[in-house]
């Protein structure tokens, strides 16, 4: 049976954190009590390990052909990605992400310390198949899908899905806005992108209405195609008073996050039939772990 967790907070071990989020604890449930030695954590999930490759004014989606049109990105992924960017062009280029195959291209504001830039040194972007209830209808994410998850815009908690935590401090509680993470620790965001696609558009005029999320565990019925979740995980090495930071949208509540999906279609057809209709945690490679 599986059982959905609520509720989640990032603790130590980020891997088993996910696993418990993302899908079901078959012999044992995670309810406070000791665990069977040979209970098994079942997940539907594959990863990208990815690194940053360059910082640009620039958004291939929101401000696409505009050079220097937006406030700064960091981007993770294709080497390629600027303001002129279709899929012809980042097909044709490398990336950095483990795996290789995924030459995708990923990007959020730039972090500021007192004004310094932080470069994150952990990114890894997870493919799930929870927030859904049937998995096994997970469909390939689109060749050439673009999707943007948060507000760049927000002034309130109301406004943003962003959230914030501590690496290694599981007692902050998580918010919308930066948190102030003790010394040795480091600061954390997690965002989840709608995973509900309306089956005709690779985006659309406002760049967020072919994408829905899930009500009540289904897709609606004008999004009808359920794909992978994405969820972008971002550790910064830096820590203490939040009102040190800033993003280039402006407060912690604005982080959001572009996702241009390039993986090839085949690789993308083989981990969610592998990986999240069977409800199976996978590695990088695509296979069963």
């Amino acid at each position: 049976m599986v059982k959905k967790m609520t509720g989640w907070r990032p603790l130590t071990k980020v891997g088993l954190v996910f696993a418990l989020v993302a899908g079901a604890v078959v012999g044992g449930g995670v309810t406070g009590e000791p665990q069977r030695a040979d209970a098994v954590i079942r997940v539907a999930e594959f990863p990208a390990d990815c690194q940053f490759s360059h910082r640009l004014p620039d958004d291939p989606i929101v401000a696409p052909g505009l050079p220097g049109g937006s406030h700064s990105h960091d981007f993770f992924g294709n080497r390629a990605t600027n303001a002129h960017s279709n899929y012809n062009q980042l097909a044709g280029a490398t990336g950095n992400c483990n795996p290789a195959s995924d030459i995708s291209s990923y990007w959020v504001p730039t972090l500021y310390r007192n004004n310094q830039v932080v470069v994150p040194t952990g990114i890894t972007f997870y493919y799930l198949g929870e927030g859904v209830n049937n998995p096994a209808a997970t469909q390939p994410t689109p060749v050439g899908l673009k999707i943007v998850a948060g507000n760049a815009r927000a002034t309130g908690d109301g406004d943003s899905i962003a959230r914030w935590s501590c690496l290694h401090a599981g007692h902050v509680a998580p918010s919308k806005n930066f948190v102030n993470c003790p010394a040795g620790t480091q600061l954390e965001t997690y965002l989840d992108f709608p995973q509900c696609w309306n089956g005709t558009s690779l985006d659309s005029a406002d760049h967020k209405s072919h994408m829905s999320y899930p009500v009540g565990g289904n897709c609606p019925s004008s999004h009808p195609v359920q794909v992978p979740k994405l969820r972008m995980v971002l550790r910064y090495p830096v820590n203490g008073d939040p009102a040190q930071f800033r993003l280039a949208s402006g407060d912690g509540r604005t982080m959001h996050g572009d996702f241009f999906n390039v993986w090839p279609a085949a690789e993308m057809e083989r981990r969610v039939r592998d990986c999240i209709r069977p409800v199976v945690k996978c590695g990088h490679d695509g296979r069963p772990l």
